[in-house]
């Protein structure tokens, strides 16, 4: 399922001043950006289970934000959990960046796959959460693919 019709229009007006003169927006989505480790998990489970005394669960999850693919950008916008677009992120050139290691995660509810940006070391991890994850392909087959 894609952005509804009015989160996908604000989404546009944001990226709209930014964008070039002739450049077309190809994608727009929610994704997951980033990883969490397990330690991190684990301290933020145990720090809320003891303040609460094991009423409440919590989890840590990657940074959500908006994903727009352009023909020649890929632009990243905070995602305020969901809510209305924020501000420019992230802000790459596609001739940089390839996408490597896709594949159906968490029962098949989710879908991900590893950014590689020129230059840069570490690969960023892109989750399409269960409501958005027939755009992870979409969004693959746009960029050139590493293995």
């Amino acid at each position: 399922m894609a952005l509804n019709a009015r989160r996908n229009r604000q989404l546009l007006e944001c990226a709209a001043p930014l964008l070039l003169e002739g450049e077309q927006v190809e994608l727009t989505s929610l994704a997951g950006v980033g990883s969490v480790s397990a330690r991190r998990q684990a301290l933020t489970a145990a720090a809320v289970g003891v303040l609460s005394a094991g009423t409440v669960m919590a989890t840590v999850t990657p940074r959500p934000l908006y994903v727009v693919l352009t023909d020649r950008r890929l632009l990243f916008f905070d995602g305020n959990r969901g809510g209305r677009p924020g501000g420019l992120v992230l802000n790459l050139p596609r001739p940089y960046v390839s996408a490597g290691g896709s594949k159906k995660a968490f029962l098949g509810l989710q879908y991900v796959t590893h950014l590689s940006v020129s230059g840069q070391e570490k690969a960023l991890k892109v989750t399409f959460p269960v409501q958005h994850r027939a755009d992870g392909p979409r969004f693959v087959s746009g960029l050139p693919v590493t293995h």
